[in-house]
């Protein structure tokens, strides 16, 4: 990892983005893959994607065993499925591997190589760097942005899902663990656009309503012309501040974009909003990034 320097530090509190080319290497990227590969083929497809639905009733209660599976998978290893993947039956359509849309939301806690990229001493090193003195992890993805199908994702702001009082306490680390380019999905991102609040939240529903979140407020129009793209190579870091509007394009290439991301709170001084979708449990509480049990 090259040194970050101060001018980048203060480059990130500018922008409320910053790439960091090579911090990771080739190797713990191919391991992080590795690692992924072993846990799909060991993956147990949830029920409510397995099962033939053909009435309305049905559908109610498939949409109810959707919305359980994400409420509840802030402390566990869970598969999110691209669109069209199944058929009528729950079989695949493609191979296993190129169905899924993310794995989410405690591979930080729960899969041994991922406890350590996110507690590496690097990561904590950069987390010192950027002021944090006592940040928790929150959640953790991993993305794949399947060739072809990987979807759009619209302009957003973190802070939208990951609500804290007072704001500006939660930042994001995105790992390219292959190129991400234009071509297949880089991040987009409105410099400065951290400054201005935020307009819109995710909050959850009253328990068994559907669906299990709702948005208050809406989303700011964005003039697209002012994003830049931050594409960059296989192993770079960026720092996303929570705050900051970014996106990326559908895939439409031939080749895919795997990213391991997870986020930190500030903890000190900072209340986490109990209207936020995650929410900490007993048997895993947001562990300090400084401490690695």
């Amino acid at each position: 990892m090259a040194f970050v320097t101060q001018e980048q530090i203060s480059q990130f509190h500018r922008d409320g983005f910053l790439a960091l080319e090579g911090f990771f290497t080739s190797e713990e990227c191919d391991a992080m893959q590795a690692q992924i590969q072993k846990i799909i083929a060991e993956m147990d497809v949830p029920p409510h994607c397995r099962t033939e639905f053909s009435t309305k009733h049905d559908e109610q209660l498939q949409a109810q065993g959707s919305a359980e599976y994400f409420l509840t998978s802030g402390d566990k290893i869970r598969f999110f499925f691209e669109k069209g993947v199944f058929d009528e039956k729950g079989d695949f359509l493609v191979p296993k591997d190129k169905s899924i849309n993310k794995i989410g939301h405690a591979l930080h806690a729960s899969d041994v190589v991922f406890k350590q990229v996110t507690h590496a001493s690097k990561v904590q090193a950069l987390a010192r760097k950027i002021g944090l003195e006592s940040p928790v992890v929150v959640q953790s993805m991993y993305i794949f942005k399947q060739p072809h199908i990987g979807g759009e994702v619209t302009p957003h702001q973190d802070a939208t899902f990951l609500h804290t009082e007072p704001l500006g306490r939660v930042v994001g680390l995105w790992i390219a663990l292959e190129n991400a380019t234009k071509e297949n999905g880089c991040l987009w991102f409105l410099p400065g656009s951290h400054t201005s609040g935020i307009s819109r939240r995710m909050v959850r529903t009253p328990p068994g309503t559907i669906p299990c979140t709702q948005f208050i407020g809406s989303e700011r129009e964005y003039d697209s012309s002012r994003f830049i793209p931050v594409p960059i190579g296989k192993g770079g870091l960026v720092l996303i501040h929570g705050e900051v509007v970014h996106k990326s394009e559908a895939n439409c290439s031939e080749t895919s974009r795997h990213v391991y991301t997870f986020h930190l709170m500030e903890a000190k001084g900072t209340i986490w909003s109990k209207e936020n979708w995650l929410q900490p449990t007993l048997e895993l509480p947001f562990p300090s990034l400084y401490t690695q049990n």
